[in-house]
């Protein structure tokens, strides 16, 4: 909630706010560069490199397959304790983005034949592969260097900074080169992401803010699963990141395709749900940091966004019941239609909103963890909040081929409600 009360950051002199500001900007804005550089990867393989991939004649099945190489990600906590454990966090990152920038100019040098339906060429596999391996091991640097350099004042804005930047960053990578790709090559597009991690891998070296940092004592201890989830905390942050995600992945991925089964257009719902769906998570999260930064505590935030949250989805699960009535329609010029649509938008607002406020308590938690297992103590949260997400995105199909629509919805629906259950059991010090 807002602060109110004296003594507190709310009640500070002037020129020591104004010097607070200033050097949480001097954090910030290094953080912002080097996020958005990371979320460059994923709107490549993600958006652009399918288009390249199959303008060059590879099959469908093919440019299918290429998602595969995103397994990496997949095994951050393998390497997060070598982050804790052997050199700082700025070395990992400054060597992992040049790394990315070899790898991008290696790719630069050997593009697939033109024409050609088969495989693609080991080497590229092989460094496609690498290009995932060395931004998965940017990610975990990255994180523990957030995690490390902000206060617990600054999680807020530094937050909504990792959240916005790193979506902007997926953007220019797919959608902003993807409508220069008329006039761009593959080694061009290469030959521009490789300079693009080079200038970001020098402001990782030699930023002042990121010299803050003491250099971690090395450490043979290697942490454990026990090690991690002892910290304080940890166990109802791992449940929640886990699990408030659950709901809305089910219904964000189906709504859509429910929507175009009952007239809705392929091209609007591709605008509406695309760089709709980006501008309004981005303006969710820009607003959730605005609100952490004047002194909302995250949790009583998330409560009221998450009950929000299910009060949208209570209505799109409304319209879908609606739409199975005879003569309700989603075609041009109804009032339906609008609806449907904006709930989408609705959807998308409150899900950047709550992301925010969620990655804001997984930083604070793991600052509560030791220093020495903050990187890997991170990345256990983070893969487990992927991995909330990917499972009912894989899974929905699968439940509404199987229980059909509307119960379907109703179990998104109680889904979502959970996270509000979770959060009366909530320790006071993640507040």
């Amino acid at each position: 909630m807002p602060c109110q009360t004296p003594p507190g950051p709310c009640s500070r002199p002037e020129p020591a706010r104004a010097l607070l500001t200033l050097t949480m900007h001097g954090k910030l804005l290094p953080l912002a560069s080097l996020y958005l550089v990371q979320g460059l990867p994923y709107g490549l393989q993600s958006s652009l490199l399918p288009i390249l991939l199959r303008a060059r004649g590879l099959s469908l099945t093919r440019v299918g397959l290429a998602k595969g190489l995103y397994a990496p990600w997949l095994f951050k906590l393998a390497w997060a304790p070598l982050v804790d454990r052997r050199g700082s966090p700025r070395t990992w990152l400054t060597l992992s983005t040049a790394a990315l920038g070899l790898v991008c100019g290696l790719l630069a040098a050997l593009p697939p034949n033109q024409g050609s339906q088969d495989a693609l060429p080991a080497t590229v596999m092989g460094l496609l592969l690498l290009l995932n391996l060395g931004a998965a091991v940017q990610d975990v640097a990255l994180d523990t260097l957030a995690v490390q350099l902000l206060d617990p004042a600054e999680l807020g804005p530094g937050n909504t900074v990792q959240v916005v930047a790193y979506k902007l960053g997926a953007a220019l990578a797919g959608g902003g080169l993807l409508v220069l790709l008329p006039t761009l090559s593959w080694p061009l597009v290469f030959v521009l992401l490789a300079a693009t991690y080079w200038l970001a891998a020098a402001l990782a070296w030699t930023a002042p803010a990121l010299h803050q940092l003491p250099w971690p004592q090395p450490s043979e201890h290697t942490p454990h699963l026990q090690d991690l989830l002892a910290a304080p905390e940890t166990l109802w942050t791992a449940g929640f990141v886990l699990t408030y995600k659950l709901g809305e992945q089910g219904a964000g991925s189906l709504f859509p395709l429910f929507l175009l089964d009952h007239g809705a257009s392929a091209p609007e719902l591709g605008l509406w749900n695309g760089l709709g769906a980006v501008a309004c998570s981005i303006t969710g999260s820009s607003l959730g940091g605005t609100l952490l930064a004047r002194h909302w505590e995250p949790l009583l935030l998330l409560r009221s966004v998450l009950q929000l949250r299910l009060g949208g989805l209570a209505c799109q699960t409304a319209l879908l019941f609606y739409l199975d009535t005879p003569g309700a329609s989603v075609g041009p010029g109804t009032l339906l239609r609008g609806a449907a649509l904006l709930s989408l938008c609705l959807q998308h607002f409150l899900g950047g909103l709550v992301t925010t406020a969620t990655f804001t308590v997984m930083m604070h938690c793991s600052q509560l963890a030791p220093r020495a297992l903050q990187a890997t103590h991170y990345s256990l949260l983070a893969t487990l909040e992927l991995l909330g997400k990917l499972l009912m995105g894989a899974l929905a199909g699968m439940l509404a081929d199987g229980l059909g629509p509307h119960p379907c919805f109703t179990v998104f629906l109680v889904l979502s409600a959970l996270p509000l259950l979770d959060l009366s059991l909530a320790p006071s010090t993640l507040a």
